[in-house]
């Protein structure tokens, strides 16, 4: 039986390591979004983390529409990281994960 415990806890700590290792990988992943024909460009991780804006100076006079250009962006942008990020995560995490009988009905 102990010998049971502890290879789950073994295959958890594998898959707590998956985790960890995806979401380091995770910080790598860019992703681009462009909007107001390519005038305003973001570029976040996978992991939500926003790494670069480009403005065009055409939007520069106009403050409320260059604020606006930007949420939406952003929100695109970090909508598309989430999405990646949370299916990332749930594949590492489901991969190491042991086999206990009966958990599959879970789904």
């Amino acid at each position: 039986m102990f010998g049971d415990i502890s290879g789950m806890m073994g295959k958890l700590k594998e898959a707590q390591q998956k985790v960890e290792e995806t979401k380091k990988r995770l910080d790598t992943v860019l992703i681009d979004e462009s909007i107001a024909d390519g005038n305003v460009k973001v570029t976040v991780t996978a992991n939500r983390e926003i790494k670069a804006i480009t403005v065009d100076e055409s939007l520069l006079e106009d403050k409320e529409e260059l604020e606006d250009y930007l949420i939406l962006a952003l929100n695109k942008a970090l909508k598309r990281a989430g999405e990646i990020n949370e299916q990332e995560l749930a594949i590492a995490a489901k991969s190491g994960m042991p086999n206990i009988p009966g958990m599959d009905k879970f789904k």
